[in-house]
């Protein structure tokens, strides 16, 4: 008897699970551009943590007798004028120009959210102060912003991760502005005011997680702008000093080349654009998903 039972329920469950894997299928075709950008910024991510894990050779050291080969099987993205594997140096290279860039959404994510938060929750004389200041920010361009504040702050990946990390508060500022004004009215932000409850209090427990959503897929698509910025300044110069690779840099030393060896700028720039726009495309979709 048992057996008939385990018999009748076997096509039930193959039938469940051949559903369920239809389901994933059709959401993977209905989201495909969504999943080659995740598999994308995973593979920039991976780099970043363990590059000797994809790239086990030393991206300072070249062979001077295979200098200037073409992309090819033993050379992926080929190699510089001084025979360094140029898929060594990308990979190897992506932990300074992704950590630079996740600590310029940082700095911006948070001074942002602070300079919004008391904008929208004060309110009067120092939300017109505040949001004077954004203004002036915004009118400037980020990346001129940025590459003003890099030549006063000086040289190097830190540097240059503070001034685009400045540059991109502006933003950051007036969507959390907006959403603490559409919330510090809510019933339940209300209701709080009149149990009693400290308005510090209130804005920790109420105002802040139910504001923070929006700003948060803010951070995902500023990471790719994030990139390019970081990856502009590196290429004029101002990031880290050859010849530690860095993304920006690697293009800047591929252009006096670029005639006879054009694998060396295009390939680093196409990685650059395939992240950018990978982080773009997630950070739609974590923006509309937020909105649900």
């Amino acid at each position: 008897m048992v057996n008939i039972l385990v018999r009748r329920e076997q096509p039930a469950v193959v039938v469940a699970e051949s559903s369920r894997l239809a389901g994933v299928l059709g959401w993977v075709r209905g989201h495909l551009g969504l999943v080659v950008s995740a598999v994308v910024l995973a593979i920039a991510v991976g780099w970043a943590l363990a590059p000797s894990l994809f790239a086990s050779g030393d991206p300072l050291t070249g062979v001077p007798a295979e200098k200037f080969q073409g992309p090819s099987a033993a050379h992926w993205f080929g190699t510089d004028n001084l025979g360094r594997d140029l898929y060594t140096r990308m990979v190897h290279g992506a932990g300074l120009s992704l950590t630079a860039t996740l600590t310029a959404v940082g700095i911006a994510l948070v001074a942002g959210s602070l300079l919004g938060l008391l904008s929208g929750a004060a309110g009067g004389i120092v939300d017109t102060a505040i949001m004077r200041v954004i203004d002036v920010l915004l009118s400037i361009p980020s990346l001129l912003l940025a590459l003003a504040l890099v030549t006063a702050l000086g040289f190097g990946t830190r540097n240059v991760a503070i001034a685009v990390g400045i540059s991109l508060i502006a933003n950051f500022a007036r969507v959390m502005r907006s959403e603490v004004l559409r919330v510090r009215h809510a019933p339940y932000v209300e209701a709080a005011h009149a149990s009693g409850v400290r308005w510090y209090a209130v804005l920790a427990r109420h105002v802040l997680p139910n504001a923070f959503g929006p700003v948060l897929a803010l951070a995902a698509v500023e990471f790719g702008m994030a990139v390019l910025a970081v990856s502009s300044l590196s290429f004029l110069g101002y990031g880290a000093k050859p010849p530690t690779p860095e993304w920006g840099s690697l293009i800047s030393e591929g252009r006096n080349f670029i005639a006879t060896a054009w694998w060396l700028t295009t390939v680093p720039g196409l990685v650059i654009v395939a992240v950018v726009l990978s982080a773009q495309q997630v950070g739609r979709f974590v923006g509309r998903t937020g909105q649900r």
